[in-house]
């Protein structure tokens, strides 16, 4: 969840996300979801969402008080959907280049190396930048979405012996790309959890030279 003024985005929606977003406030804030793919670590909690939208008690707000719930995801995403054609949801389809103003946010989409259509995501609000790899393979890089990213949400899904097995980053490999594109401050996501999250953040901090935060549940980042 991405806080910017007044403006808050719901940025993917993994299993258990939507509990998780309960405990933090109230639903109806948010001013949209934002899917980067089709695989299912990253949308399938829309479908919570979505049924607490149209049946519980967001209903009154989203169903019946009309301000749709809106999500914006690339080809691929809506048609595993529930609702992709419930009246209540609101789809917006996603492509690379495009430039949405979302709140008070400005919001940049950028292509990723990852199979299916996946996109990374570039946030900038009053001068401050935030960037999210969503899922990638090595030959994206976040300078892609600009020289000047303040902080970067990055995959790590491995350890550096595990580097070309799939169309993922290892720490190693996440670090150097921050680095190269000079970006501010870089937390790591994404691990796998048969991997130790130190192994993958003590090499992402000595590719990158600087700290590296993994991310962790329930904990909060300024940017």
């Amino acid at each position: 969840m991405v806080e910017a003024g007044t403006t808050s985005l719901l940025l993917d929606a993994g299993p258990g996300t939507f509990a998780r977003l309960q405990e933090w406030g109230d639903p109806t804030s948010i001013a949209a979801v934002v899917l980067t793919h089709e695989h299912p670590d990253h949308w399938t909690d829309l479908e919570s969402f979505a049924t607490w939208a149209g049946y519980g008690p967001g209903r009154a707000w989203f169903r019946d008080g009309g301000r749709p719930l809106r999500v914006y995801a690339p080809p691929g995403v809506q048609p595993w959907s529930h609702h992709a054609s419930s009246p209540w949801v609101e789809w917006h389809e996603l492509a690379p280049s495009m430039v949405l103003t979302l709140g008070s946010v400005v919001a940049r989409f950028v292509a990723t190396d990852h199979g299916p259509p996946t996109v990374a995501v570039g946030l900038a609000h009053e001068g401050a930048t935030l960037a999210y790899s969503a899922d990638t393979g090595p030959t994206w890089s976040v300078a892609e979405l600009g020289s000047d990213i303040g902080t970067f949400l990055c995959e790590a899904t491995f350890t550096a012996e595990s580097e070309g097995s799939l169309p993922h980053l290892s720490g190693r490999q996440a670090g150097a790309m921050a680095r190269s594109a000079g970006v501010g401050r870089l937390i790591i996501t994404h691990r796998w959890p048969t991997v130790s999250a130190e192994a993958v953040r003590a090499e992402a901090q000595q590719a990158f030279g600087g700290a590296v935060d993994q991310a962790r549940m329930g904990e909060v980042y300024s940017w």
